[in-house]
């Protein structure tokens, strides 16, 4: 069986705000993270090496993206709704074959934590 979690947080942003701050969040989390030429992010975590891309439509709200890190590879959809004049950030993780239950207990905790830093970095003026 499948296991997954989704994950939401409100941000006291416009929507389009909010897609154009997560596009531009990698560098302001991960202080090494540096882009390739082919739209990749770099960068290191406590666990080594780790990739990202963005698979975006911002018209549409969609920020969906793939991260390899040295244990896993993780497709992550995710969406940017609209609620006013905030926006609610929506992923869903999809826990990766070669992760027991245990690691993706582990790596949930660690993402609402990145989600909380996320989302501070977002709503800075």
């Amino acid at each position: 069986m499948t296991r997954s979690r989704t994950i939401s947080i409100l941000v006291n942003k416009k929507t389009g705000d909010t897609f154009d701050a997560i596009l531009n969040c990698p560098p302001k989390m991960m202080p090494d993270a540096k882009m390739t030429t082919d739209g990749w992010w770099s960068f290191s975590t406590p666990r080594g090496n780790a990739r990202l891309k963005f698979k975006e439509n911002k018209s549409l709200g969609i920020l969906d993206h793939v991260f390899i890190d040295q244990e896993s590879k993780w497709d992550v959809p995710m969406r940017i709704v609209s609620s006013g004049d905030e926006s609610e950030v929506v992923i869903t993780l999809i826990k990766p074959h070669e992760l027991t239950d245990k690691q993706f207990n582990e790596r949930m905790v660690e993402i609402e934590q990145v989600f909380v830093n996320m989302k501070k970095i977002i709503e800075l003026p």
